[in-house]
């Protein structure tokens, strides 16, 4: 075997990988699509329940075909307070239960035959009808189909670029005694699992690429169970990057899944001979052959099915026997992660998103809403900072106040600018009308809570200014100014209240009711304000001072209603789009 053969062979390899994963990835994103809002909402709605835990969490990540995606979405619930860290726990027994389904899928892909890319470009042909129809939905469900389709020809591909070693025993005895080094092999190799599942951020394609080796007889049956150990572990370590932003109860539910997996590869090393003989056992009553016969292709033949019976076995057997303690689970994780500095909250931190997974824009969209409610409880916060400003008994007590302020406001620059980015990558990615116009809303949000912050500081600022050029008001001026910063809290409370509910079901018109209320107060003021200039009650430099603060607040009112009519914008054409939906449904047949 010269180089250029060994290259020809990388090439083809390496194409195969990538036609793999990329249907993986299609077949993946057109389900979440199609269901990506549902899928939100089961887990949202998750108890306590072990059971009910465990069965939400298999069916999610049967469903969407990513264990990742699936405790990525219960960090970002266990952050938002939607779920307890053992209910958590118990999505991510059940998604180690999904992803066999993704080994079976594979496992019945691997058939031969000339005729052997029939079937997948059958599939892809069923979708071209449904890639022609105008809904989204039909379009996404073509994705879904045309992604299986390239999944099975990405597999067979990569049984074809595995070269024929028949022909060269040499190297067929080589790595024949990869498996000669006893428990020591075990080990190794589920490192190299963990390694190669890190590498290709897909557990699937290592699954794929351990089988098509095994049906080759490039390894024997222990080796490519280390392999699929290390698997279990390495897709656990993407999530724990991803949380690595996320607060220490999100960081506890990731590290979560990482210690089951764990403890359960360690219990199936304490009597991994004893399961591999009942794994071969159950082999060879279904087929007639154990993956441990004597000849070696005969051996070959099987160790594909005996592969994906154990990753069954392994998974299922060790979420029914850790399921029980999942109470010791908590304590572990507890333990592991220590809680932040409560004075944290006065630093920037993204609680929910990171740049790094961006691999599932439709449910991303979840992760983009939570950090969005931080921020609006940000800006609340904020807000809070100002009444103090009139009543600082002394200098260092209103700059430390002025101080904080200015600090907050560069935190929600900052938040702006990191949501916004995030918000854009996603908008890259194929997305369904409806989560296109959800970004639309969403980045019309954070640019208004980046404007309420804005002018948070510039009312500081003009209160500064005051204290500086020594102008006081007197009772009736603060106390209309007192009225006026109550009108738009509760304003803004109306506004935290519709970012922090569904979409579909905000009160819009207390957000109007509200408004209203501070621009008749606005208009009240401005009146009085004129006539007292007219009558000279108070001098200019007075006068400017009031007239600005009273306007800005009223400003910050503008920025507020934006949020709550961006919120409705977001449920208007989700309904809008459902409305045509239907009457394209039920509108007559051309005659």
């Amino acid at each position: 075997m010269n180089f250029y053969d060994i290259l020809l062979i990388v090439i083809k390899f390496t194409g195969a990988v990538v036609v793999f994963i990329y249907g993986m990835k299609l077949m993946s994103e057109g389900l979440q699509k199609v269901a990506g809002n549902k899928m939100r909402n089961i887990l949202g709605k998750m108890t306590g329940n072990p059971v009910s835990g465990i069965l939400t969490g298999t069916a999610v990540t049967a469903a969407i075909q990513s264990s990742t995606a699936t405790t990525v979405m219960v960090v970002s619930f266990v952050n938002s307070g939607l779920l307890t860290l053992a209910g958590a726990i118990a999505v991510v027994m059940g998604a180690n239960i999904g992803t066999t389904v993704t080994s079976w899928i594979i496992l019945l892909g691997m058939g031969g035959g000339g005729e052997k890319f029939l079937f997948p470009l059958v599939i892809i042909a069923i979708a071209a009808p449904f890639m022609l129809m105008k809904k989204d939905k039909m379009k996404s469900i073509s994705e879904f189909i045309i992604g299986f389709g390239l999944l099975l020809i990405g597999l067979q591909f990569l049984q074809d670029a595995m070269p024929d070693l028949s022909q060269n025993p040499a190297i067929l005895e080589a790595m024949g005694r990869w498996g000669d080094y006893g428990f020591w092999s075990i080990l190794i190799f589920i490192i190299v699992g963990a390694l190669l599942t890190v590498l290709i951020q897909a557990s699937s394609a290592v699954m794929a690429i351990t089988l098509v080796m095994t049906a080759n007889g490039w390894i024997g049956f222990d080796v490519a169970v280390a392999i699929i150990m290390g698997q279990n572990i390495g897709t656990t370590l993407t999530a724990n990057i991803a949380a690595m932003v996320a607060n220490t109860e999100g960081k506890k539910a990731a590290r979560a899944h990482f210690v089951f997996n764990m403890v359960g590869t360690i219990l199936t090393l304490i009597i991994f001979h004893p399961e591999m003989n009942l794994i071969a056992h159950m082999t060879e009553s279904w087929k007639g052959i154990s993956p441990y016969d004597i000849d070696s292709q005969k051996a070959a033949s099987v160790i594909p099915l005996s592969i994906t019976i154990f990753h069954t076995f392994f998974n299922v057997a060790n979420t029914i026997v850790l399921s029980f303690f999942i109470p010791t689970f908590c304590k572990v994780v507890n333990w592991m992660v220590k809680p932040k500095d409560e004075d944290a909250e006065d630093e920037f931190r993204l609680t929910y998103i990171s740049g790094g997974w961006m691999n599932t824009a439709e449910l991303n969209m979840e992760s983009a809403r939570k950090e969005i409610e931080t921020f609006s409880k940000r800006v609340l916060r904020m807000y809070t900072f100002l009444p103090p400003l009139r009543t600082a008994k002394d200098d260092e007590e209103f700059n430390n106040i002025v101080a904080r302020i200015e600090k907050y406001e560069g935190i929600t620059d900052r938040m702006e600018m990191e949501i916004a980015k995030f918000l854009t990558k996603i908008s890259e990615g194929d997305l369904s009308k409806e989560g296109s116009q959800r970004i639309s809303s969403m980045l019309r949000i954070v640019d208004n809570l980046e404007s309420i912050g804005d002018t948070i500081y510039q009312i500081a600022m003009t209160r500064k200014n005051k204290r500086e050029t020594a102008v006081h008001f007197d009772q009736g001026l603060n106390d209309n100014l007192a009225h006026m910063t109550s009108l738009v809290q509760q304003s803004l409370q109306v506004m935290d209240n519709n970012l922090n509910t569904d979409y579909s079901k905000i009160d819009l018109d207390a957000a109007y009711e509200a408004e209203k209320s501070i621009n008749l107060y606005r208009d009240q003021l401005r009146s009085r304000h004129l006539d007292a200039l007219k009558l000279g009650v108070y001098d200019y430099a007075i006068g400017s001072a009031y007239s600005a603060l009273y306007a800005l607040y009223e400003k910050l009112g503008d920025y507020v209603i934006n949020v709550s009519e961006a919120i409705d914008n977001s449920k208007k054409n989700a309904d809008s789009e459902s409305d045509e939906e239907n009457d394209k449904n039920n509108a007559p047949e051309a005659q």
